[in-house]
């Protein structure tokens, strides 16, 4: 049901006045239809132009007419001008506003971020007995969707139906059906989709697909792509993005191909689609293809082709498109340009990256949150807090977003008491309630540093459930530290919490079997097996030559696997006579005899990607790898000793953060 809402606005938000001395001398007189092009043309992107055309309004006596009261509202209502107050003193100015009016206020409450005050407004339109017209309801459908409004959005439907405009407009009726479908009602609809039928126009279905999309029903979403009547590029897009957002690479893929002709959104759908089912490979194949085919990348398949990119540490193909926005002289927004900076930081390049940040001219939130984010996953703690506290003199505001990253540095570098001042900060100073995944950043900063009697603490004070990530968090610090007690009792807690997350069985085994107690390693892994749980295989990626390799242990479908083998005997060998090395078996979970562990623990994914590094770069060249899980300490030592034998600095992104391995030694400090 629609409730009157009260719409308090403030006070400092005034009209101008007659006293006003912006063009005091000019007494000329303006007509309606002059004050409302002035208003349309100059007034849009200056508040100045905006105030002075309002002056010459007031002094023409035309602030009650309802069209250049609307024009003005509308100029007010823009959301960079931050003037709705304005806008809606001047609404209140008119005795009777017809519906433009009313249509340029309630518009205006929904484009600054208050749909329910839009809502309220039209409430009040009812109550005045001010007929609404065909532009009134699309606007209202999209307040009750942001809103999630829904009852609301119901009896809006009805008064469509009463005022008879719902027949014959696509408008309106595409605007309700994704209300409806955006609320998860996709029964109403499908409903309101069908009684439009052989009125419905091409959005009216493309809304209804979105909407099956939304809620997942693929199937319902494709046998209605079957039966439209014309299926327009829209259509086709907005299939292969359901279908790759729910991992149907495939499918996706056939129906891009099937494509009768393709814009650039199609490729946009295509590549993003990809992005969020975890195919950032097929990404980038998508991605050659378009460029196989002629066709120029626009600006959101560029951020979403560095977005693969940065997943996969395709460094080679991310300076490809940098050098591509530079010689095309594409505008480098915040997005654009916060992507670039994305890109650069999780390939390992963090000099390009600041060097991006700091030549962008247009920065958002979101762009210093990459930054920082960025320097943290660096271990450039000091870094981050310093670039943290340059951001608000700047006077940007920071988010819960900008907390992650500042939480992360601190746990990455062992700042204990930065880091706790800086949550406890985060609501006293920023008004910023802290969610679960700043609870976890902070028992993973504590638990890290040895606390965990602390860390379990502030888990059991927390003023929202904990989740598994944040019990897991203190689980791993468990490991770290060798607590068999704690790390039991927490282990068992998390299986039954995610009773199918392999992570969790591996974590306990690994604290298990750290301690020789095989008996219980034997145990899960046998409930494991019991409960058709499969273990996350180790996978490394090498980006060589802007192409993509990919190591799994075990795996010998690389046709150099011969070569990078025999290479990883000589390089076990250089460092056993070298430097003295010797494989590191205890976090092997299972009970066989020493000579199978070092087998097992040698031949782990990044250790066969550094084999392939050495084998087919040049003798000085840096090698990046990017690998899926948290690197073992075994894997940790051979590398340093790798970087000293054959004086090569080797980057490796893993799933936590990056390790800089270079004369023997390492940029986590051995702190990871």
């Amino acid at each position: 049901m629609i409730t009157t809402m009260a719409i308090e606005l403030p006070r400092h938000c005034l009209v101008p006045d007659d006293n006003s001395s912006i063009n005091s001398t000019d007494n000329s007189k303006f007509s309606q239809k002059t004050l409302s092009n002035l208003l349309n043309t100059n007034c849009r992107t200056s508040l100045q132009h905006l105030k002075q055309a309002h002056a010459q309004i007031i002094r023409n006596d035309l602030s009650k007419d309802s069209y250049v009261a609307g024009s003005l509202v509308k100029c007010y209502a823009n959301p960079h001008f931050g003037s709705l107050g304005c806008a809606f003193k001047v609404f209140n100015q008119v005795t009777q506003p017809n519906a433009f009016l009313w249509n340029s206020m309630i518009k205006g409450f929904l484009e600054n971020n208050a749909p329910d005050k839009a809502i309220s407004l039209y409430r009040k339109m009812v109550v005045a007995d001010s007929r609404p017209n065909k532009f009134t309801f699309p606007i209202l459908f999209k307040a009750c969707t942001v809103a999630r409004a829904i009852e609301e959005g119901m009896q809006i439907h009805s008064n469509v139906v009463k005022h008879g405009l719902l027949r014959g407009d696509g408008h309106i009726r595409s605007s309700g059906i994704q209300m409806y479908a955006s609320c998860g009602c996709v029964l109403e609809a499908r409903q309101m989709l069908d009684e439009g039928a052989g009125e419905s126009d091409a959005v009216c279905w493309n809304a209804m697909i979105h909407g099956y999309l939304k809620c997942g029903d693929i199937e319902a979403a494709r046998s209605l792509f079957e039966s439209m009547p014309e299926r327009n590029v829209d259509s086709w897009n907005a299939m292969i993005s359901g279908y790759a957002r729910c991992g149907m690479i495939n499918a996706a893929k056939q129906l891009f191909d099937a494509m009768p002709q393709r814009n650039d959104i199609s490729w946009s759908a295509m590549i993003d689609g990809c992005n969020k089912g975890g195919g950032f490979k097929d990404s980038l194949m998508v991605f050659h293809q378009m460029q196989r085919e002629g066709v120029w990348p626009g600006k959101f398949v560029l951020s979403s082709v560095l977005a693969a990119c940065a997943n996969v540490g395709a460094l080679d193909q991310g300076r490809w498109i940098d050098t591509y926005i530079r010689r095309n002289s594409i505008r480098l927004d915040a997005v654009l340009g916060t992507s670039l900076v994305d890109m650069y930081a999780k390939c390992g390049r963090l000099d390009l990256a600041w060097e991006v940040f700091e030549k962008m001219k247009h920065k958002e939130v979101f762009s210093w949150n990459a930054m920082i984010g960025g320097l943290a996953i660096h271990g450039r703690a000091d870094d981050s807090i310093e670039l943290f506290l340059k951001m608000q003199r700047e006077k940007f505001k920071p988010d819960g977003i900008t907390f992650l990253g500042v939480l992360n540095a601190c746990a990455h570098a062992g700042l204990v008491d930065k880091g706790l001042r800086y949550f406890s900060f985060m609501k006293q100073t920023y008004g910023i309630e802290p969610t679960v995944e700043h609870y976890g950043c902070v028992v993973d900063l504590l638990g890290r540093s040895g606390h965990l009697s602390e860390a379990e603490d502030l888990i059991r004070s927390m003023p929202i459930t904990p989740t598994a990530a944040v019990w897991g968090a203190l689980l791993g610090a468990c490991r770290i530290h060798g607590n068999l007690e704690l790390g039991e009792r927490v282990g068992k807690l998390l299986l039954e919490l995610e009773p199918q997350n392999s992570g969790r069985y591996a974590l306990l085994s690994n604290i298990y079997a750290k301690a020789g107690r095989w008996e219980d390693v034997t145990k899960v892994r046998k409930m494991m097996k019991e409960r058709g749980i499969k273990t996350t295989p180790g996978s490394s990626l090498i980006d060589l030559d802007g192409v993509i390799h990919e190591f799994i242990m075990g795996d010998s479908s690389h046709p150099q696997i011969k070569k990078i083998y025999s290479m990883l005997k000589d390089i076990i060998a250089k460092i056993q006579s070298e430097e003295d090395y010797r494989p590191d078996t205890r976090q092997v979970l299972f009970d066989i005899d020493e000579e199978e562990k070092e087998t097992s623990v040698c031949y782990h994914s990044e250790k066969l990607a550094i084999a392939f590094g050495l084998l087919n770069t040049d003798h000085g060249a840096t090698i990046r790898i990017v690998k899926n899980l948290r690197v073992c300490k075994d894997c940790h030592s051979m590398t340093k000793l790798v970087s000293r034998a054959y004086n090569r600095e080797i980057i490796v992104r893993d799933r936590v953060r990056f390790h800089k391995f270079k004369n023997g030694s390492c940029s986590c400090k051995d702190f990871w």
